[in-house]
Protein backbone atom coordinates (compact mmCIF):
# COMPACT_ATOMS: atom_id res chain seq x y z
CA UNK A 1 0.00 0.00 0.00
CA UNK A 2 0.86 3.46 -0.74
CA UNK A 3 -0.26 7.06 -0.77
CA UNK A 4 0.20 7.97 -4.63
CA UNK A 5 -3.04 7.96 -6.38
CA UNK A 6 -4.65 9.65 -9.42
CA UNK A 7 -7.40 12.01 -8.34
CA UNK A 8 -9.36 13.72 -11.25
CA UNK A 9 -6.27 12.15 -13.76
CA UNK A 10 -4.11 13.85 -12.00
CA UNK A 11 -1.40 11.37 -9.56
CA UNK A 12 -1.28 12.97 -6.21
CA UNK A 13 1.35 12.20 -3.49
CA UNK A 14 -0.84 12.31 -0.29
CA UNK A 15 -2.59 16.01 -1.02
CA UNK A 16 -0.23 16.85 -3.21
CA UNK A 17 -0.34 17.07 -7.06
CA UNK A 18 2.70 15.60 -8.67
CA UNK A 19 2.75 17.64 -11.65
CA UNK A 20 3.32 20.99 -9.17
CA UNK A 21 6.03 19.53 -7.36
CA UNK A 22 8.10 17.91 -10.60
CA UNK A 23 7.26 21.60 -11.93
CA UNK A 24 8.37 23.48 -8.66
CA UNK A 25 11.34 21.47 -8.09
CA UNK A 26 12.80 20.61 -11.62
CA UNK A 27 13.58 16.50 -12.71
CA UNK A 28 14.80 13.94 -12.19
CA UNK A 29 13.15 14.35 -8.75
CA UNK A 30 12.57 11.64 -5.88
CA UNK A 31 9.41 12.07 -3.74
CA UNK A 32 8.49 10.35 -0.61
CA UNK A 33 5.52 9.80 0.92
CA UNK A 34 5.78 10.39 4.95
CA UNK A 35 2.58 8.91 5.65
CA UNK A 36 3.47 5.78 3.60
CA UNK A 37 6.93 5.40 4.96
CA UNK A 38 5.47 5.83 8.79
CA UNK A 39 2.53 3.45 8.20
CA UNK A 40 4.78 0.47 7.33
CA UNK A 41 7.12 1.19 10.39
CA UNK A 42 4.05 0.74 12.15
CA UNK A 43 2.61 -2.48 10.72
CA UNK A 44 6.01 -3.89 11.38
CA UNK A 45 5.62 -2.76 14.82
CA UNK A 46 2.24 -3.88 15.38
CA UNK A 47 2.57 -7.43 13.79
CA UNK A 48 5.74 -7.97 15.73
CA UNK A 49 4.24 -6.44 18.54
CA UNK A 50 3.97 -9.64 21.16
CA UNK A 51 8.10 -9.86 21.22
CA UNK A 52 8.84 -5.80 21.05
CA UNK A 53 11.74 -6.21 18.50
CA UNK A 54 13.99 -3.92 17.75
CA UNK A 55 13.48 -2.56 14.55
CA UNK A 56 16.80 -1.19 12.90
CA UNK A 57 15.70 0.40 9.42
CA UNK A 58 18.69 -0.70 6.90
CA UNK A 59 20.24 2.56 5.70
CA UNK A 60 21.74 1.15 2.73
CA UNK A 61 18.04 0.75 1.11
CA UNK A 62 17.82 4.86 1.34
CA UNK A 63 19.96 6.99 3.45
CA UNK A 64 18.67 10.44 3.08
CA UNK A 65 18.70 12.29 6.47
CA UNK A 66 14.97 13.04 6.49
CA UNK A 67 14.16 9.49 5.81
CA UNK A 68 16.34 8.05 8.91
CA UNK A 69 15.52 11.06 11.09
CA UNK A 70 11.50 10.07 10.49
CA UNK A 71 11.81 6.58 11.46
CA UNK A 72 14.35 7.07 14.40
CA UNK A 73 11.27 9.59 15.73
CA UNK A 74 9.17 6.47 15.80
CA UNK A 75 11.64 4.69 17.56
CA UNK A 76 13.28 2.76 15.22
CA UNK A 77 17.43 2.08 15.39
CA UNK A 78 19.25 1.92 12.13
CA UNK A 79 21.10 -0.72 10.71
CA UNK A 80 24.39 0.21 8.98
CA UNK A 81 27.41 -1.15 6.39
CA UNK A 82 30.16 1.56 6.32
CA UNK A 83 31.77 4.53 7.96
CA UNK A 84 29.49 6.55 6.08
CA UNK A 85 25.84 5.49 7.44
CA UNK A 86 27.59 5.68 11.11
CA UNK A 87 28.30 9.18 10.57
CA UNK A 88 24.89 9.95 9.30
CA UNK A 89 22.98 8.08 11.64
CA UNK A 90 24.52 10.05 14.41
CA UNK A 91 23.85 12.94 12.98
CA UNK A 92 20.31 12.37 12.55
CA UNK A 93 20.26 11.61 16.53
CA UNK A 94 19.77 7.73 16.61
CA UNK A 95 20.76 6.24 19.73
CA UNK A 96 24.25 4.30 19.98
CA UNK A 97 22.66 1.82 22.03
CA UNK A 98 20.05 1.29 18.40
CA UNK A 99 22.72 0.91 16.19
CA UNK A 100 23.82 -2.49 14.75
CA UNK A 101 26.81 -2.69 12.25
CA UNK A 102 26.61 -4.94 9.45
CA UNK A 103 29.29 -5.30 6.35
CA UNK A 104 32.29 -8.34 5.26
CA UNK A 105 34.90 -5.42 4.72
CA UNK A 106 34.49 -2.98 7.86
CA UNK A 107 37.93 -1.60 8.11
CA UNK A 108 40.04 -1.21 11.55
CA UNK A 109 39.06 3.02 11.40
CA UNK A 110 35.18 2.41 10.74
CA UNK A 111 35.46 -0.51 13.70
CA UNK A 112 37.41 1.78 15.78
CA UNK A 113 34.33 5.01 14.94
CA UNK A 114 31.85 2.41 15.91
CA UNK A 115 33.35 1.41 19.07
CA UNK A 116 33.63 5.00 20.04
CA UNK A 117 30.25 5.99 19.39
CA UNK A 118 29.13 2.91 21.37
CA UNK A 119 27.18 1.21 18.78
CA UNK A 120 24.67 -1.68 20.24
CA UNK A 121 27.52 -4.79 18.44
CA UNK A 122 28.83 -5.22 15.18
CA UNK A 123 27.27 -8.36 13.46
CA UNK A 124 31.24 -10.21 12.63
CA UNK A 125 31.32 -11.99 9.14
CA UNK A 126 34.28 -13.60 9.47
CA UNK A 127 37.24 -14.93 12.14
CA UNK A 128 39.99 -11.92 10.82
CA UNK A 129 37.42 -9.35 11.17
CA UNK A 130 36.40 -10.87 14.32
CA UNK A 131 40.13 -10.37 15.87
CA UNK A 132 40.78 -7.10 14.14
CA UNK A 133 37.49 -5.84 16.55
CA UNK A 134 39.65 -7.80 19.24
CA UNK A 135 42.41 -5.82 18.82
CA UNK A 136 40.98 -2.66 18.61
CA UNK A 137 38.31 -2.80 21.70
CA UNK A 138 42.08 -3.67 23.47
CA UNK A 139 43.42 -0.62 22.34
CA UNK A 140 40.04 1.37 23.26
CA UNK A 141 39.93 -0.59 26.74
CA UNK A 142 36.71 -1.28 25.54
CA UNK A 143 34.56 -4.32 26.18
CA UNK A 144 32.85 -4.94 23.04
CA UNK A 145 29.55 -7.02 22.01
CA UNK A 146 29.26 -8.96 18.61
CA UNK A 147 26.64 -10.86 16.98
CA UNK A 148 28.19 -13.85 14.49
CA UNK A 149 26.75 -14.16 11.24
CA UNK A 150 25.98 -17.46 10.46
CA UNK A 151 25.05 -18.69 6.91
CA UNK A 152 22.34 -21.01 6.85
CA UNK A 153 22.96 -22.13 3.21
CA UNK A 154 19.14 -21.35 2.62
CA UNK A 155 18.00 -20.41 -0.97
CA UNK A 156 15.63 -16.60 -0.57
CA UNK A 157 13.87 -17.47 -3.96
CA UNK A 158 14.96 -14.02 -5.49
CA UNK A 159 17.87 -12.30 -7.66
CA UNK A 160 21.27 -14.10 -7.84
CA UNK A 161 22.75 -10.52 -7.36
CA UNK A 162 20.61 -10.29 -4.08
CA UNK A 163 20.93 -13.49 -2.67
CA UNK A 164 23.09 -12.97 0.47
CA UNK A 165 22.23 -16.49 2.38
CA UNK A 166 23.81 -19.38 0.02
CA UNK A 167 27.02 -21.36 1.30
CA UNK A 168 29.09 -19.54 -1.97
CA UNK A 169 27.83 -16.30 -0.86
CA UNK A 170 30.95 -14.37 0.35
CA UNK A 171 28.47 -13.70 4.15
CA UNK A 172 29.00 -14.82 7.26
CA UNK A 173 29.94 -18.32 8.74
CA UNK A 174 29.05 -21.93 8.27
CA UNK A 175 27.48 -23.51 11.51
CA UNK A 176 30.43 -25.46 12.26
CA UNK A 177 33.05 -22.20 11.79
CA UNK A 178 30.68 -20.83 13.82
CA UNK A 179 30.31 -23.07 17.00
CA UNK A 180 34.22 -23.41 17.17
CA UNK A 181 34.23 -19.51 17.01
CA UNK A 182 31.87 -19.15 19.74
CA UNK A 183 33.55 -22.03 22.07
CA UNK A 184 36.90 -20.33 21.84
CA UNK A 185 35.04 -17.11 22.69
CA UNK A 186 37.44 -17.15 25.73
CA UNK A 187 40.41 -16.43 23.31
CA UNK A 188 39.14 -12.67 22.39
CA UNK A 189 39.28 -10.96 25.73
CA UNK A 190 37.61 -7.88 24.73
CA UNK A 191 34.55 -9.35 22.90
CA UNK A 192 31.33 -10.79 24.15
CA UNK A 193 29.84 -12.79 21.64
CA UNK A 194 26.00 -11.43 22.53
CA UNK A 195 23.99 -13.33 19.54
CA UNK A 196 23.96 -14.57 16.03
CA UNK A 197 23.01 -12.57 12.53
CA UNK A 198 21.06 -14.19 9.57
CA UNK A 199 20.49 -12.36 6.33
CA UNK A 200 19.68 -14.41 3.79
CA UNK A 201 18.37 -11.99 1.06
CA UNK A 202 16.45 -9.45 -0.40
CA UNK A 203 13.18 -9.18 -2.23
CA UNK A 204 11.98 -11.91 -0.54
CA UNK A 205 8.13 -12.65 -1.17
CA UNK A 206 7.23 -15.61 0.86
CA UNK A 207 7.90 -16.67 4.36
CA UNK A 208 9.42 -20.03 4.07
CA UNK A 209 13.31 -19.27 3.29
CA UNK A 210 12.54 -16.70 6.45
CA UNK A 211 11.17 -19.91 8.59
CA UNK A 212 13.32 -22.22 7.38
CA UNK A 213 16.77 -20.29 8.21
CA UNK A 214 15.27 -19.24 11.42
CA UNK A 215 14.61 -23.03 12.04
CA UNK A 216 18.10 -23.57 11.59
CA UNK A 217 19.82 -20.58 13.68
CA UNK A 218 17.20 -21.74 16.41
CA UNK A 219 18.27 -25.38 16.38
CA UNK A 220 22.22 -24.40 16.38
CA UNK A 221 21.04 -22.13 19.45
CA UNK A 222 19.79 -25.19 21.26
CA UNK A 223 22.83 -27.37 20.37
CA UNK A 224 25.11 -24.25 21.88
CA UNK A 225 22.55 -24.05 25.09
CA UNK A 226 23.48 -28.13 25.43
CA UNK A 227 27.18 -26.97 25.85
CA UNK A 228 26.58 -24.41 28.03
CA UNK A 229 26.47 -20.99 25.92
CA UNK A 230 23.92 -18.79 26.36
CA UNK A 231 23.10 -16.36 23.72
CA UNK A 232 21.01 -13.17 24.00
CA UNK A 233 19.75 -12.10 20.67
CA UNK A 234 18.94 -13.10 17.60
CA UNK A 235 18.99 -10.97 14.45
CA UNK A 236 17.11 -12.43 11.72
CA UNK A 237 17.91 -9.69 9.01
CA UNK A 238 15.41 -8.03 6.30
CA UNK A 239 14.63 -8.79 2.76
CA UNK A 240 11.07 -8.51 2.66
CA UNK A 241 9.83 -7.91 -0.49
CA UNK A 242 7.10 -5.46 -1.99
CA UNK A 243 5.04 -5.13 -5.26
CA UNK A 244 7.11 -4.00 -7.93
CA UNK A 245 5.01 -5.55 -10.58
CA UNK A 246 3.10 -9.02 -10.15
CA UNK A 247 4.40 -10.19 -6.98
CA UNK A 248 2.51 -11.06 -4.13
CA UNK A 249 4.59 -10.56 -1.59
CA UNK A 250 3.50 -11.36 2.15
CA UNK A 251 2.64 -9.16 4.42
CA UNK A 252 3.52 -8.13 7.57
CA UNK A 253 1.22 -9.66 9.70
CA UNK A 254 1.69 -12.96 7.94
CA UNK A 255 5.17 -12.93 8.01
CA UNK A 256 4.92 -12.69 11.87
CA UNK A 257 2.95 -15.39 11.68
CA UNK A 258 5.32 -17.60 9.77
CA UNK A 259 7.87 -17.01 12.08
CA UNK A 260 6.87 -15.55 15.37
CA UNK A 261 5.65 -19.14 17.14
CA UNK A 262 9.94 -20.20 16.07
CA UNK A 263 11.13 -17.05 17.51
CA UNK A 264 9.26 -17.00 20.78
CA UNK A 265 10.22 -20.46 21.44
CA UNK A 266 13.57 -19.15 21.82
CA UNK A 267 13.14 -16.83 24.67
CA UNK A 268 15.93 -14.10 23.30
CA UNK A 269 15.83 -10.52 21.96
CA UNK A 270 15.00 -10.19 18.37
CA UNK A 271 16.11 -7.88 16.23
CA UNK A 272 14.81 -7.26 12.51
CA UNK A 273 16.66 -5.16 9.72
CA UNK A 274 14.54 -4.08 7.14
CA UNK A 275 14.99 -1.42 4.62
CA UNK A 276 12.89 -2.38 1.34
CA UNK A 277 9.68 -3.05 3.31
CA UNK A 278 9.60 0.02 4.94
CA UNK A 279 10.77 2.83 2.31
CA UNK A 280 10.52 1.01 -1.39
CA UNK A 281 6.74 1.60 -2.01
CA UNK A 282 7.15 5.03 -0.17
CA UNK A 283 8.83 7.30 -3.12
CA UNK A 284 8.91 7.54 -6.87
CA UNK A 285 10.91 8.68 -9.68
CA UNK A 286 9.41 11.40 -11.71
CA UNK A 287 11.15 12.28 -15.02
CA UNK A 288 10.58 14.46 -17.96
CA UNK A 289 10.00 13.92 -21.43
CA UNK A 290 12.59 14.96 -23.76
CA UNK A 291 12.19 13.46 -26.52
CA UNK A 292 9.38 10.39 -28.40
CA UNK A 293 11.31 8.55 -31.21
CA UNK A 294 10.17 6.14 -33.41
CA UNK A 295 11.88 3.65 -35.73
CA UNK A 296 10.97 1.24 -38.03
CA UNK A 297 11.45 -1.55 -35.55
CA UNK A 298 10.37 0.34 -31.30
CA UNK A 299 9.10 3.36 -29.85
CA UNK A 300 11.40 4.90 -27.63
CA UNK A 301 10.12 7.38 -25.06
CA UNK A 302 13.50 9.12 -24.02
CA UNK A 303 13.05 10.93 -20.84
CA UNK A 304 15.45 13.01 -18.35
CA UNK A 305 16.03 10.30 -15.79
CA UNK A 306 18.47 7.28 -16.17
CA UNK A 307 20.25 4.25 -14.84
CA UNK A 308 22.48 6.99 -12.99
CA UNK A 309 19.41 8.15 -11.28
CA UNK A 310 17.67 4.77 -10.78
CA UNK A 311 20.16 1.93 -11.59
CA UNK A 312 18.04 -1.50 -10.76
CA UNK A 313 16.44 -1.97 -14.13
CA UNK A 314 19.93 -1.73 -15.69
CA UNK A 315 21.50 -3.97 -13.17
CA UNK A 316 19.09 -6.47 -12.24
CA UNK A 317 16.53 -6.11 -15.21
CA UNK A 318 14.20 -5.19 -12.30
CA UNK A 319 10.52 -3.96 -13.07
CA UNK A 320 9.52 -0.65 -12.02
CA UNK A 321 5.74 0.40 -13.22
CA UNK A 322 5.70 3.54 -14.60
CA UNK A 323 2.54 5.83 -14.99
CA UNK A 324 1.55 8.81 -16.66
CA UNK A 325 1.79 12.05 -13.94
CA UNK A 326 -1.28 12.98 -16.11
CA UNK A 327 -3.74 10.09 -17.07
CA UNK A 328 -6.00 10.13 -19.91
CA UNK A 329 -9.12 7.97 -18.91
CA UNK A 330 -10.99 6.64 -21.88
CA UNK A 331 -8.05 6.71 -24.11
CA UNK A 332 -8.40 3.70 -26.51
CA UNK A 333 -5.82 1.54 -28.23
CA UNK A 334 -5.55 3.73 -30.99
CA UNK A 335 -4.13 6.52 -28.31
CA UNK A 336 -1.79 4.40 -27.05
CA UNK A 337 1.83 2.98 -28.11
CA UNK A 338 4.34 0.41 -26.74
CA UNK A 339 7.62 1.74 -26.06
CA UNK A 340 10.91 1.79 -24.18
CA UNK A 341 11.04 4.22 -21.32
CA UNK A 342 15.08 5.11 -22.11
CA UNK A 343 17.52 7.83 -20.84
CA UNK A 344 20.22 9.91 -21.77
CA UNK A 345 23.15 7.94 -20.70
CA UNK A 346 25.26 6.45 -23.14
CA UNK A 347 24.69 2.74 -22.49
CA UNK A 348 22.56 0.22 -24.06
CA UNK A 349 21.56 -0.73 -20.68
CA UNK A 350 20.33 2.95 -19.48
CA UNK A 351 16.34 1.56 -19.75
CA UNK A 352 13.82 2.31 -16.84
CA UNK A 353 10.80 -0.09 -18.81
CA UNK A 354 10.93 -1.98 -21.84
CA UNK A 355 7.81 -2.54 -23.79
CA UNK A 356 5.60 -0.23 -21.62
CA UNK A 357 2.09 0.48 -22.88
CA UNK A 358 1.77 4.29 -22.61
CA UNK A 359 -0.77 6.97 -23.87
CA UNK A 360 0.63 8.95 -26.48
CA UNK A 361 3.59 11.64 -25.10
CA UNK A 362 5.05 14.71 -26.20
CA UNK A 363 7.90 16.84 -24.98
CA UNK A 364 7.47 18.28 -21.14
CA UNK A 365 5.00 15.59 -20.33
CA UNK A 366 5.89 13.80 -16.72
CA UNK A 367 5.95 9.95 -16.19
CA UNK A 368 6.46 8.53 -12.50
CA UNK A 369 8.45 5.42 -11.81
CA UNK A 370 6.59 4.14 -8.85
CA UNK A 371 8.53 1.75 -6.09
CA UNK A 372 11.62 3.77 -6.12
CA UNK A 373 11.91 4.28 -2.63
CA UNK A 374 14.50 1.90 -1.95
CA UNK A 375 17.85 1.54 -4.07
CA UNK A 376 17.10 4.28 -6.10
CA UNK A 377 18.70 7.46 -5.13
CA UNK A 378 20.89 5.38 -2.53
CA UNK A 379 22.70 3.58 -5.46
CA UNK A 380 22.58 7.05 -7.70
CA UNK A 381 26.10 8.31 -9.37
CA UNK A 382 27.37 10.58 -11.32
CA UNK A 383 28.01 8.72 -14.43
CA UNK A 384 28.55 10.84 -17.74
CA UNK A 385 28.97 13.51 -15.24
CA UNK A 386 25.13 14.19 -14.68
CA UNK A 387 24.16 15.71 -11.47
CA UNK A 388 22.39 14.08 -9.13
CA UNK A 389 18.65 14.21 -8.46
CA UNK A 390 16.39 16.52 -5.70
CA UNK A 391 14.68 14.78 -3.18
CA UNK A 392 11.55 15.73 -1.58
CA UNK A 393 9.36 14.65 1.28
CA UNK A 394 5.69 15.41 0.91
CA UNK A 395 3.69 14.90 4.70
CA UNK A 396 -0.32 15.92 3.70
CA UNK A 397 -0.60 19.35 2.44
CA UNK A 398 3.25 20.41 2.65
CA UNK A 399 6.30 19.21 0.60
CA UNK A 400 10.11 19.51 2.05
CA UNK A 401 13.34 19.78 0.00
CA UNK A 402 15.51 17.14 1.84
CA UNK A 403 18.27 17.32 -1.03
CA UNK A 404 18.72 19.87 -2.92
CA UNK A 405 19.58 19.29 -6.45
CA UNK A 406 23.33 19.34 -7.80
CA UNK A 407 24.76 22.02 -9.33
CA UNK A 408 27.52 21.11 -12.06
CA UNK A 409 30.19 23.16 -9.56
CA UNK A 410 29.21 19.89 -7.32
CA UNK A 411 30.78 17.55 -10.51
CA UNK A 412 34.68 19.17 -9.89
CA UNK A 413 34.34 19.68 -5.56
CA UNK A 414 37.09 17.53 -4.52
CA UNK A 415 39.03 17.66 -7.69
CA UNK A 416 42.73 19.68 -8.42
CA UNK A 417 44.46 19.47 -11.45
CA UNK A 418 48.12 19.31 -10.80
CA UNK A 419 50.66 22.36 -11.55
CA UNK A 420 52.43 21.18 -14.39
CA UNK A 421 48.80 20.93 -15.99
CA UNK A 422 48.43 24.70 -15.57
Amino acid sequence: MHDFRYVKNELYCEDLPVKALAESYGTPLYIYSYKTLIGHFRKLQAAFGDISPLICFSMKANSNSAICRALVKEGAGLDVVSGGELYKALAVGASPRKIVYASVGKTRDEIRDAIKAGILFFNVESLPELEVIDSVSGELRRKVDVCIRVNPDVSAHTHKFITTGKARDKFGLDFDSAKEVILSAGKFSNLKISGLHIHIGSQITQPYPFARAISKAASFIKKLQSSGVRLEYLNIGGGLGIVYKDERPQTAAKFSRAILPLLEALKVKVILEPGRFIVGNAGILVAAVTYVKSTKFKNFVIVDAGMNDLIRPALYGAYHEILPVTSYKGQGIRDCIKADVVGPICESSDFLGKDRKLPRLAQGNYLAIMGAGAYGFSMSSNYNSRCRAAEVLVNGKRAYLVRRREEYKDLTRGESIPPFLR
